[in-house]
Order: C-alpha cells, then sequence, then structure tokens
C-alpha cells in the first residue's frame, strides 16, 4: 500500500481493516479473511460504517481515474458484503457513500464499469430498509439509466449488454421507491418522461409482435437476462403495476409522446401492443383512466392524417375490449359522445375532400383520402359496436337512445349533433354511419318487452319519413327493428325472401304475446304498418329492401301477433297487392312484381303460422297458378337474373292474385273477426309528411271511388273510378307552398297557446261547417252517379270508409279532409 509499518500502525482501525481486503495482485481478487474481519468489525461498531463508506469510496474514485479496474471490483465487492451483512440505523450515511461510488461507474465511459455499477445498484434496490429515508434521491441514476438504454455502441454485443444494464437499473430505481411514500418523485413527469420512452425504445425491437387478444404472457428468466425487448417489456408491466390512482396519467401520457414521435400510429401494430400491456397490468379500476387519455389523445390529433386517427381508434377499441370485462365507471357516455363528435368531423372532412376534388382536375389524392376517412368511419362504428354489445342491459338501452338522439332528422330539432357544415351529402352520410353504430349497439341485445327495447321516444325517430329517403337508409333502420324485435333467434332461419313449403321445418321459436306487447300493438301498430307500406313503393328499393320488409312482417307475427295483429297484417299485405296492380305512384314493372313477390311470401308464411287449413289451400292454389302463368310474382324468379317481366298487369287473371273475400271465408270459419277485412288498409298521414322533403304520402294517398254492380265479385279491381286528393286540392284551392305551411302551423300553434278556450271554440266549429259545406259540393258535383240505381258508392280516405252505400241516398255528415 506504500506506507511504513510506523505509520500503518498510527492508522485508525478501519482504514487498515479495508487496506487489508485489496491483495497485492488484484488478480488474485478479495482477500476473504480480512473481509470477514471487516464484515464482523462493521457489525460490531456500526458507527463507523459511514467512516468505512467514504473511505472505500476514496479509494474506489482513485482506482477509477487510475483506470485500475482489478481495484475498482474489489471495492465494489466489498461494498456489496457490507450492504447484505448490516441493516442497522446507522447505515444510511454508508448507502450515501455507495450510490456515490455507483455513480463514479455510470459516469465512467467504460462498459464493464458502468455495468458493474448497475449490479450493485440492483442488489441495494432488493434490500429492504428498516426505516425509510428523508432525502435521497434518484434524479441522476433515472437519467443515466435511461441514457444507457438507449446506447448507441458500435459493438453489437456491447451495446446490447449496455441496454440491459439500463434497463436493469431502471428496473431497481423502480423497485427502491414506488413503495416508498416518501419517494413520490419517481411519479413525476420529468422522471416518467425519461423512463417510460426507454423502455418503450426497447421493447420496439422485438421482431415478432404480439397481437393477441389475451394478456401478455410472461418471459422465462432466460429471455429477460438476453433480451433488451423482453426485459424492458417486463419492466413496463411491473412498473405500471405499481402505479396508483393519483400517478396513473404521468406514466401514461409519455407513451402517447413516443408514439407520436416515432410515428407510430400508421402502423399501429406497436401501440396496440403497447396499450394492451398497460389495460392487463395496471389495476382493473383505473382503466377509465386510460380510456379517457385515449379520448384526450384523440381530440388532440383530430386534425392529422385519416390513417393516424384510424390508428388511434384501433388502439381505443382494443382499451375497451378489455376495459369493458371490468370497471369503465362514468366514461361510457364520454366514449360514445367523442367517438361520435370524430365521425361527424370525418364525413365534414370526406365531404369537403370531395368538394375540393370537384373543384379541382386532379382527383387521385382525392380519391385516397376518401377512402382513408371510410377506414375511419369503420374503425369509429366497430369500436362503438364493440363496447356497445359490452355493456349491460340498462346502459345498453341508454346509448341506443343517445346515438338516436345525434341521428339528423329533417324537419326536427331534436338531433344534437353539428350538420351545418356538412350538406345534404354529407347528413346523409353521418345518418348511414349513426344508423350503422346503432345497429352495432342493438346487436344480440334482447329486452323482455318489445315497449322497452322501442320506446316511443326511440321508434318516432327510428320511423321518420326523412329516413326512408335513400334505399340504404331503410335498409339500417329494418335491421335496427329486426335486432330490437328478434328476441328468439329467429331472424337467420328468414333470412332471403323465398316460399317457404313447410314453415314447421324452421323450428320457429316464439311465446304467448304478453300483455304489454299487445298494448305496444295497439298503440304503435299502425305506424309500423305504415313504413313497411311506404318502404315497399320506395323506387329505389333493390333486392335487399324486399328481403328485410319480409323479415320485418315475419318477425311481427312471431313476437307481437295476436289474432287483431294477424288480420291488420293481411289487410296491409292485400292492400300492397293493390297497390301494385293500380299503380298510382308509376311505380317501375320490377319494384311492382317485387312487391307482389313479398306479398306471396308472405301470406304463405303467415297462413302456415296460424295453421288455418282453408287459408293455407287458397294461398298454395294462388302461388301454384303464379308459378305456371305467373313466375315473374315469385320471389324465387322475379329476384333471380335476367327474369322475364311483363309488359303489365292488366290482363291478369284474378285466380293470380290473393282475394279478400276467400281469405275472410277461410278465417271466418276458425273463428277470427273478419269484419275489418272489408275495410281496405290506408296508412296514416303523419304532420311530418307535409314538412318532409320527399314526395308526400299525402299526394298518394288518394280517395277511392268504387262503383260496384251487385253481379261483380267485390275482388275483382279493374272497375274503380277514382278522385285523386291532387284534383281536390286543386278544386278548393289549397295548394301552398311548404314555407307558408311551416307559418301557417306556427301561427295556429301560437293561438292555442295564447288565445281563451271560448275563441278557439268558435272558431274551429266555423272552419268545421264551412270545410263540411264546401266538401259536400264538390263530391256533388264530381262524383257521376252508378251505371244502375242498384249501385252502391264506396270512398275511403284515411279518416273515413263509407261502403255499400246507396248512392241517391249517401249522406256526409262527418268527412273531413286535413
Amino acid at each position: 500500500t506504500g506506507v511504513c509499518c510506523c505509520c500503518s500502525a498510527l492508522r485508525p482501525r478501519y482504514k487498515r481493516l479495508v487496506d487489508n481486503i485489496f491483495p497485492e495482485d488484484p488478480k488474485d481478487g478479495l482477500v476473504k479473511a480480512d473481509m470477514e474481519k471487516l464484515t464482523f468489525y462493521a457489525v460490531s461498531a456500526p458507527e463507523k460504517l459511514d467512516r468505512i463508506g467514504s473511505y472505500l469510496a476514496e479509494r474506489l474514485s482513485r482506482d477509477v481515474v487510475r483506470h485500475r479496474s482489478g481495484y475498482v471490483l474489489i471495492a465494489m465487492e466489498a461494498l456489496d458484503q457490507l450492504l447484505m451483512a448490516c441493516h442497522s440505523q446507522s447505515i444510511k450515511p454508508f448507502v450515501e457513500s455507495f450510490l456515490h461510488m455507483v455513480a463514479k461507474l455510470l459516469e465512467s465511459g467504460e462498459p464493464k464499469l458502468q455495468v458493474l455499477g448497475t449490479n450493485s445498484f440492483v442488489k441495494f434496490a432488493n434490500i429492504e430498509e428498516d426505516t425509510p429515508s428523508y432525502h435521497r434521491r434518484y434524479d441522476f441514476f433515472v437519467s443515466r439509466f435511461s441514457a444507457m438504454c438507449h446506447s448507441c455502441h458500435s459493438d453489437p454485443e456491447i451495446r446490447t449488454e449496455i441496454r440491459i444494464a439500463g434497463i436493469r437499473g431502471i428496473q431497481g430505481v423502480v423497485r427502491k421507491t414506488v413503495n416508498d411514500e416518501l419517494q413520490a418523485t419517481i411519479w413525476e413527469p420529468q422522471h416518467m418522461d425519461k423512463i417510460v420512452p426507454s423502455l418503450l425504445f426497447n421493447m420496439q425491437k422485438i421482431e415478432d409482435i404480439d397481437s393477441r387478444i389475451g394478456p401478455p404472457s410472461s418471459p422465462s428468466t432466460a429471455d429477460k437476462e438476453e433480451n433488451p425487448s423482453v426485459l424492458a417489456e417486463n419492466c413496463f408491466r411491473e412498473l405500471l403495476g405499481r402505479a396508483t390512482f393519483g400517478n396513473m396519467n404521468n406514466a401514461v401520457r409519455p407513451v402517447f409522446a413516443h408514439l407520436d414521435h416515432h410515428k407510430l400510429w400508421d402502423p399501429n401494430e406497436f401501440a396496440v401492443h403497447c396499450f394492451k400491456i398497460i389495460m392487463y397490468s395496471i389495476q382493473a379500476q383505473y382503466s377509465h383512466h386510460v380510456i379517457q387519455e385515449i379520448l384526450g389523445h384523440l381530440d388532440a390529433r383530430k386534425k392529422d392524417s385519416p390513417r393516424v386517427r384510424a390508428g388511434i381508434i384501433q388502439v381505443l377499441l382494443e382499451a375497451v375490449a378489455i376495459a369493458a370485462k371490468g370497471s369503465i365507471g362514468p366514461t361510457v357516455l364520454e366514449v360514445f359522445n367523442t367517438l361520435l363528435k370524430h365521425l361527424r368531423l370525418s364525413v365534414e372532412f370526406e365531404a369537403n375532400d370531395l368538394h375540393e376534388g370537384s373543384l379541382s382536375s386532379v382527383s387521385i389524392n382525392t380519391g385516397s383520402k376518401d377512402n382513408d376517412e371510410k377506414i375511419v368511419q369503420n374503425a369509429i362504428i366497430q369500436t362503438i359496436g364493440f363496447f356497445g354489445s359490452n355493456l349491460p342491459d340498462y346502459q345498453r338501452s341508454e346509448i341506443m337512445m343517445f346515438i338516436m338522439g345525434k341521428v339528423p332528422v329533417f324537419g326536427t330539432s331534436t338531433h344534437t349533433l353539428d350538420i351545418s357544415q356538412l350538406g345534404d351529402l354529407g347528413t346523409r352520410r353521418i345518418q348511414i354511419m349513426l344508423l350503422r353504430s346503432l345497429l352495432m349497439v342493438t346487436s344480440g341485445y334482447k329486452a323482455k318487452t318489445i315497449v322497452t327495447a322501442l320506446p316511443g321516444s326511440f321508434l318516432d325517430p327510428l320511423l321518420s319519413p326523412s329516413l326512408m329517403e335513400d334505399y340504404e337508409l331503410r335498409q339500417l333502420v329494418l335491421e335496427v327493428m329486426h335486432n330490437l324485435m328478434d328476441r328468439h333467434d329467429n331472424r337467420a332461419k328468414l333470412r332471403g325472401i323465398r316460399i317457404i313449403p313447410d314453415v314447421a321445418d324452421l323450428k320457429i321459436k316464439r311465446e304467448k304475446i304478453c300483455r304489454q306487447d299487445t298494448s305496444f300493438m295497439k298503440k304503435n301498430g299502425q305506424q309500423l304498418y305504415r313504413h313497411i307500406y311506404l318502404g315497399c313503393k320506395e323506387e329505389d328499393n333493390v333486392q335487399k329492401n324486399y328481403e328485410l320488409l319480409y323479415t320485418s312482417l315475419a318477425l311481427i307475427t312471431i313476437e307481437l301477433a295476436n289474432e287483431e295483429v294477424v288480420i291488420d297484417l293481411i289487410r296491409l299485405a292485400i292492400a300492397l297487392q293493390d297497390s301494385a296492380v293500380i299503380n298510382e305512384d308509376n311505380l317501375p314493372m320490377f319494384h311492382r312484381c317485387g312487391i307482389m313477390a313479398l306479398v306471396a311470401a308472405y301470406l304463405n308464411f303467415v297462413s302456415q303460422m296460424i295453421a288455418v287449413p282453408a287459408f293455407c289451400q287458397h294461398v298454395s292454389k294462388v302461388i301454384e297458378i303464379r308459378t305456371i302463368e305467373a313466375p315473374y310474382f315469385l320471389p324465387e324468379h322475379i329476384f333471380r337474373d335476367k327474369c322475364m317481366l311483363p309488359k303489365s298487369l292488366e290482363k291478369h287473371g284474378k285466380n293470380l292474385y290473393f282475394l279478400t273475400n276467400k281469405i275472410a271465408e277461410s278465417l271466418g270459419g276458425s273463428g277470427y273477426g273478419v269484419e275489418r277485412l272489408s275495410v281496405p288498409y290506408v296508412p296514416q298521414v303523419t304532420d311530418e309528411d307535409r314538412l318532409s322533403r320527399r314526395k308526400s304520402i299525402v299526394d298518394t294517398v288518394s280517395i277511392q271511388v268504387d262503383i260496384l254492380p251487385n253481379n261483380v265479385p267485390s275482388d275483382d279491381i279493374s272497375n274503380t273510378e277514382e278522385i285523386t286528393f291532387e284534383a281536390l286540392k286543386k278544386t278548393i284551392d289549397t295548394n301552398v307552398m311548404e314555407e307558408q305551411e311551416k307559418e301557417k302551423r306556427r301561427l295556429v300553434i301560437e293561438k292555442f297557446q295564447k288565445a281563451p278556450f271560448e275563441e278557439i271554440a268558435a272558431q274551429c266549429e266555423s272552419k268545421a261547417n264551412l270545410l263540411h259545406d264546401r266538401l259536400a259540393q264538390i263530391l256533388e258535383l264530381t262524383i257521376r252517379p252508378p251505371p244502375s240505381p242498384s249501385g252502391t258508392l264506396t270512398i275511403t280516405s284515411g279518416h273515413a270508409q263509407y261502403q255499400s252505400v246507396p248512392v241517391y241516398e249517401m249522406k256526409f255528415p262527418d268527412l273531413c279532409v286535413y
């Protein structure tokens, strides 16, 4: 050691003991006998520990500067043994000296010394101290270990060794601090911003990214030691597992910064992998924190490229898929509200791109953006659907109402989504997207009663006339209704429109109609019938529309039909047949034959469901004759490619049609009340029809005047004279513009709110009398006498029916036109 014997004898004992553990040749290693003496001395006199530590640190610093690595190794080995042996309160000053020596090693430029210092620190981190430290900080070690994680050494083996040391050092800091309440500073953003990206940087080197839905498997011990990416992933999981309510966000936010900086949202495999680890590592009750952070980041990146937004939404889907199994707390509505907001933004971006593309001669990039926005929209819908399908029923019904409240409905202000910048095309697009989202949420929903699934506040906007303007919208509305009506999973058995030879083979599941369902049909049945009736008569229908309309009729029959509803459905089917023959709407021949095929398929189904032999016989006979003489009236033929269509339907015999008198006779013999079958079905006229941009149903519903001699069967519909409502409107001069109609309605509502009751009653009575007189006068001028005195006159309107009344004795005491 370079000192004389006399001087050595005068030195303090602890220095002599420390000096003795160093051999003359460092290759000989630590002198074990003298190390045992030093350890015994330190345990016996713990007050000397700080001096021992200081002296060892002094020697180690000198050896590091002189590059005497052998003596450095011996000093660190001695320090490690002393740490393991001493656990008294006096060890605190010794620890400071130890950490100072570790810092010296980490600052050196030699990889071996850096690894040596890291290994000593990890051993220290695994020691549980009896008392907490009030002043110790690990800021230097966080910075240094993080820097080692990003080592760029030219030698790959050395680079890997240094990175592994850095990760193990971070793991040691985490273990040493997270359980110490006095060391909460480790969770501060300045530390997390170094620790988390360092771990992610090494995790990113995984060659085969885990894309499983389940939690990532724990790596083996050998993998931890050899593979930086696996070791970093394990450390990342451990860090998140120790996070608490107050510091969860600080650990998650650096993940977003790393993914943004390295542009890892597109493609997003690594981002998905990271958030799977996060969601499976944190405590379940904190899951909603992560979801809120993802939503917030989605808002912050709302102006980024579509693929980046789609990548973030896909990450949200994976997080939601895991969180839905546990606690998602108050974030349910926030998730849906944010997603719907971004759905609107995506549609707006898409509409702007289309508009710019129409003004620009270059359209290649625009088409690419358009497709990218569709990726965003599909990702949002998929996330909404998955999230909604995992919610309990009570929450799912609230989400259904929430989404339906966002759907823009023309003529109303009930929706809460801003569509001012979308235009007509964008509005239609957002309607389709929202209904697709609603379809996903309602999938698999099973309500005990139909009124729970389809309350009035949900059914009214769903069946709004403004959602009938496009064939795709009508398809989505019907599919949503099927999801909510089909409580016994029968829809798959009814898929496709066809003539079913034996319905019993389908093994339809059904239960007795409960009182609540009966009450629902009494209140809302006409609304459902009206939607189906008008949906069949739309000019842009395709085969899928007719299939869904057929399924709607079949599901109502299975789930909601008592004897009264069955009669109403048969009336509806006959009315559809009559509309196809008369063709007031000037439908193409394909659509007329499609309606006839739908009626045939449904009457075949309902006749077998109620199992009335005479009814089944009549339906089967008509279908048999159609197969030979008019196959285009059957679904198997009309919906087949290259089906031959007739030029007209006027020459067809009545044996090709389902006859009301035959059906009434067959059902009456089985105890059904068939009186209402003689009353033709006419859809209700709603206020919204007058405000809708579609052609008003009022224009398409005519007052039919049938003059039928006694010797002509009531089912022959060829001798029918019509007085259309358009003619009546022209006669009484009530053809006003839509804006005037809105203003008039506003004034009427205002008057009914403010005027005295007596004044309102008197004015209504005078107007009713005046309208009664004018209508009677019009009818006397326009209705011709029947061909014989014994003829009868039949007048049908939406509010009154007069049948089989002798024309010369006929009066109109209560016929009104609204």
